[in-house]
Formats: structure tokens, sequence, C-alpha cells
């Protein structure tokens, strides 16, 4: 039996910064990978890194085919380089295998062609999430059948694509592939695009993507995929209606990855939604074993993942006072085009919680900026409390908005009223100077 002082099985973004800061305070690390092609993790591989990547391309007009193989050559890249930062490290060993609980404080592996068993006196569960594939008839196995993971591999693009599922993912692909020249079509069993968002930008959103050329087909299943004789995919859906394209896209989410794991032999318990339970620090059921990013539930982003790290950190050599309830207003964004973004409340949920709302709002048509690089379109909007003049929120549709939430964020952070936003001097031409409007708010 192998001891380390931790075990952290999973080389994503919480794993590797968790890895590397242990190994400055001298701890013996084990990371476990069993997966070669996603050292760094989900963000770095097959998420954020190649899609966006993709989008820019894809606005550029670049040819699909280059547009891949120039992916490609970004993800190798960051990979070797996460890989390397750690095999760099004396204190660290890689381990290239699966690794699955014997009990509390046990990890079995394969490795050098035997299994062994590893002790840890703290283990950290950093495995991400899976592709989340609904109960559809038919041949799902089919190479004309894709989730969000293995589409971008392909390097020929479908000159008409069916996307099942029209949540973030799903509108991200529609635009990237729209982009790319495919005829898009989604297909979603909502009434409505972005039910979550403010109802106003998501009519815009909407309204933006159908004029790219994007289907929607609302309150509708996917219930049955056919591969016909001429190599076109029929999809039957729940209204009886039948969409024909060359290739689907499942994106209808995606859930903890827990499989072939080996909690039965743990005392580490699960939600109702499948995920680890854990506690404010991110503790387990079970003294000493952590779980981080997206196997713990909640949010997927690679950013959670990393600040996850951070709270681990404080756990074990800090004051403590870094936990999930003290991780406030996390900005987002969907990169379709122009990019969705937003942080805190809309108007709507606010009001549900008892404030008096007042609101801003700023068409990028009347915006310097949107005429200088020739984009009018969208449209941003921010909530703040009347009596306080809090900054309750701030939804960004329109060019740079992935950039922009960020400095919303700082001003809620921070508990700075609104008008901290409105009187700042920025320079010129540029999209922050939206703020001075936005939140010319009487």
């Amino acid at each position: 039996m192998l001891a380390f002082d931790a075990i952290i099985i999973g080389f994503g973004k919480a794993g590797k910064t968790l890895a590397g800061a242990l190994a400055k305070k001298d701890w013996k690390v084990a990371m476990i990978e069993k997966d070669p092609e996603m050292y760094g993790g989900t963000c770095i591989n097959i998420a954020c890194i190649p899609t966006k990547t993709l989008v820019h391309d894809g606005l550029k007009k670049v040819p699909y085919r280059d547009a891949v193989e120039r992916k490609d050559q970004v993800v190798q890249k960051l990979r070797a380089t996460n890989f390397k930062k750690l095999d760099d490290l004396e204190q660290v060993t890689i381990i290239n295998s699966e690794a699955k609980f014997r009990s509390d404080k046990e990890i079995e592996v394969e490795w050098n062609g035997k299994i062994e068993v590893l002790k840890g006196e703290h283990i950290f569960i950093n495995t991400g999430a899976t592709s989340v594939v609904p109960p559809i008839k038919g041949d799902l196995s089919s190479n004309k059948v894709y989730t969000s993971t293995t589409l971008i591999e392909t390097k020929e693009l479908p000159d008409k694509l069916v996307i099942i599922g029209g949540g973030y993912i799903g509108l991200e692909y529609a635009s990237m592939y729209q982009n790319f020249g495919s005829q898009v079509t989604v297909v979603t069993p909502e009434s409505e695009l972005l039910p979550r968002e403010d109802l106003e930008i998501a009519s815009e959103v909407k309204k933006e993507l159908e004029s790219k050329g994007i289907r929607f087909i609302f309150e509708a299943k996917a219930e049955e995929i056919t591969e016909e004789e001429n190599g076109m995919i029929t999809l039957t859906l729940s209204n009886q209606e039948k969409v024909n394209a060359n290739a689907v896209l499942i994106a209808t989410g995606r859930k903890p990855n827990v499989e072939n794991l080996g909690l039965d032999n743990t005392g580490i318990e699960m939600t109702e939604e499948g995920a680890i339970r854990v506690n404010d620090h991110l503790e387990t059921t079970v003294p000493h074993v952590w779980a981080m990013g997206d196997v713990k539930g909640g949010m997927q982003f690679t950013y959670i993942s990393l600040d996850d790290s951070r709270i681990v950190m404080d756990h074990l050599f800090g004051d403590k006072k870094r936990s999930l309830a003290s991780r406030n207003h996390i900005p987002y964004s969907i990169f379709i085009d122009p990019p969705l973004s937003r942080v805190g409340m809309t108007a709507a949920e606010a009001e549900e919680q008892g404030y008096e709302v007042a609101e801003g709002r700023l068409r990028i048509a009347t915006h310097p900026r949107a005429h200088v690089i020739d984009d009018l379109r969208g449209l941003f909007k921010a909530v703040v409390d009347k009596k306080t003049g809090k900054i309750l929120g701030a939804t960004l549709f329109g060019p740079e908005s992935h950039e922009l939430i960020n400095l919303v964020k700082l001003a809620m952070d921070l508990d700075v009223p609104y008008s901290y936003l409105r009187d700042q001097v920025y320079n010129h031409p540029v999209m922050s100077e939206a703020f001075n409007d936005l939140f010319a708010i009487n």
C-alpha cells in the first residue's frame, strides 16, 4: 500500500490547482487521471477553450475544417502545458488510471500493469460532469448522433443540424454552427427561450438568433431518432413533427460524474440530484474527503472549480473565512452572437424578494462604440434597489458583455451604489461607457 498526504481524483481546474498548491506546502500528492486527453480538465479539453475557439473562428468566417484543426492545436498546447506544470513537481505523482474507493481512505488504481492500493490522509474528488442523454428511442450510438463533446471533434460541417435542448449549451452550439454555415433547428420542451432570464432580453435573443436563420421548435420533446437509407437522420417529436438532418446534437445538460467511483464502499452521501453532498467548506460526509467542481453539483463553471480549490486551501491552511456561503455574485456568459451575460437578479426576481426596484436599460444602437465597431445589436438592463441604491443585478446582451459583466460584479462585491458606475470617467470610445447611460436611473 502506497501512502500519500493527498490523493486527488481528476486533473480538472480545482484538482490541478490544489495539487500545485499542496506540493508547495511539501505535501506528497497523487494526481489520478484516467484519460491522458483530459489533462487540465473539462474546460481546456472539451468545453470552454475548444468551443470558444470555434466561436471566434466562426465569427471570423474561417472554414470549419480549418477552425477545428486550429482548435485541436490550441487544446493540445494547453493540455501539454498543464501536464508539464504538475509533472515537473517532485512532490506530485501523476497516475493514469481509473480510481475506485475501497474504503473511506483507500483508493484502488491500476498502475504499472498491476493493481495498487493508495492510502490518503486527505482525498479530493474532482471528477467533473458528463453529458445527460434522455430516454430517446432509436440508435443513439449512430455516428451522426453527437454530444457537445463529440460534435466539435468532427471535421465535416453538417449541412443540417438539429439540436435537442434549448439551454445555454444548445444555444451556444446553435449560434456557432449557424455562423459556420449549418442550417440549425433547435428543439426544446420549454414554451419560450431562456425562461430564467429577463423576459425582454430573452425575446431579443430569440429575435436575433432567428434573424440568423436558426429555427426553434417549442413545447416538443425528441422521441425517436431514425437513420434513413439515404444517410439522413429523422427526428420524431412529441408533437408528431419530423425533422430531417445530417447530424443530431443532444444538448440536454450535464450531470455529476460519479460512475465507477466506488462510493458505495464509503460513507460519502449523495444529494437527490446525484451530486456528492458537501458542507460549506466542501468536505463530504466522510472527514478529510472533499468534493470540488461539477461533481458536487451547482453551477458548472471552471471559475467555480478554481474558487473551490481556494476554499479548500483556506480551510486547510488559512483562517477558514472562505466558504460556499461567502461566494456571491457569480457572473456567467453565453457565447452566442452577440454574447449574453448576467450577474445577480432580474427585476422580476428582485421584486419577488421584496425589493422596490428601479431598472436601467440601454439599447446598444444608441451607444457610440457600437457604431465604431458596426454592431448595433443588443440590449443592456440593470436592476437596483430604489431605497439603498444597491446594484441587484444586470443582464447584458451585446458586444463585449462577457468583459463588462465582471465590472458589475466587482461593484456588487464592493457594495458601492449604482451611481459609482454611472459617474465614472471612462475612456472613449469603449463599451464600458455604456454604464454612464445604463445606470442613469431616476
